[in-house]
């Protein structure tokens, strides 16, 4: 990782085994150089920070925002893709940080990374990743439900930049927390499914016994999937699937013997029959855990389309 200035680093990384698939890994990946570009650049370590109290507290993830395009997308990436990754930290406070990762598979793309062209999304060689993160603890030993906020006594945030009012996340994320949809309005006669999801304790949580941030999307996943197969589709459709963006709001997290109800509404995109806008909201005993809105292409259906 080289620090490029002091909000800005880049790195070159190697596609892994155990970062890629048609899975959550790549998104741990990316999670884990957020934390990494924390731990750097705001005198703080993030895999082991404290707040005045001496109690453990955590950078969770509150907003992730991944846009790809057919060119390069998260599920494309294979053994072996050299990565440019250049990520850029802006201050949001001494409770939270928003990250910019510029992503891409060809040379020449790591560098200085300007707001105004980051969220442009015009480059198709480039995958887009925004986090937004908060600084949490539990409130109770043992459990996951009622995390409330709270900061390393060392976490430095005034030398960051501001991000231009225009790109701040708060209104998106607000509204998808208040209407349960990222969507401005929701069309009319949506395609619904339902499914329940029991967390896995094997799988689904991480070190600390929280439901991992990237589990999340594995459950959207697992949803999808199933929702696929019941109108018909095959597992090759599934696996062939362009994700062209995916926005995902966590609301809170789940305990270890917790059992989701997920609930899912699709629509066609009106610019592409073979693009679907999906929504789905997570719940845990009917608190909302979770809401994210995809866009996604079957890729088998298209190619050879521009």
């Amino acid at each position: 990782m080289n620090r490029i200035d002091e909000s800005t680093v880049t790195r070159t990384e190697l596609v892994k085994p155990g970062m890629c698939g048609p899975n959550s890994l790549f998104m741990g990946e990316v999670g884990d150089w957020t934390w990494d570009t924390v731990s750097a650049l705001c005198g703080t370590n993030a895999f082991d920070a404290r707040n005045a109290a001496g109690d453990p507290t955590y950078l969770s993830f509150y907003y992730f925002h991944v846009r790809g395009s057919r060119d390069l997308h998260v599920n494309a990436l294979t053994f072996g893709d050299e990565l440019e990754v250049t990520s850029r930290l802006f201050g949001f406070g001494s409770e939270s940080v928003l990250a910019l990762h510029r992503i891409g598979r060809d040379g020449g793309r790591a560098g200085e990374l300007d707001p105004d062209r980051f969220y442009a999304f015009d480059d198709p060689g480039c995958i887009y990743v925004e986090t937004f993160n908060r600084w949490i603890s539990r409130s109770a030993p043992g459990s996951n439900e009622g995390l409330v906020k709270s900061s390393p006594v060392d976490f430095r945030h005034e030398h960051l930049p501001e991000l231009p009012g225009a790109y701040s996340p708060r209104r998106v994320y607000g509204h998808a927390r208040s209407t349960g949809t990222f969507l401005a309005r929701k069309p009319d006669d949506p395609i619904t499914f339902t499914a329940d999801y029991p967390v896995e304790p094997s799988r689904d949580l991480n070190g600390v016994g929280l439901l991992y941030f990237a589990s999340y999307f594995s459950i959207a996943d697992w949803v999808l999937l199933r929702f696929w197969r019941h109108r018909g589709f095959s597992v090759a459709d599934f696996l062939g699937r362009v994700v062209l963006d995916q926005r995902l709001c966590y609301l809170g997290n789940a305990n270890a013997d917790s059992v989701l109800r997920v609930s899912l509404e699709c629509w066609p995109a009106p610019e592409n029959e073979n693009e679907e806008i999906v929504n789905l909201v997570m719940e845990d005993r009917g608190r909302t855990i979770a809401v994210s809105t995809l866009r996604v292409l079957r890729r088998g259906e298209t190619d050879g389309d521009t």
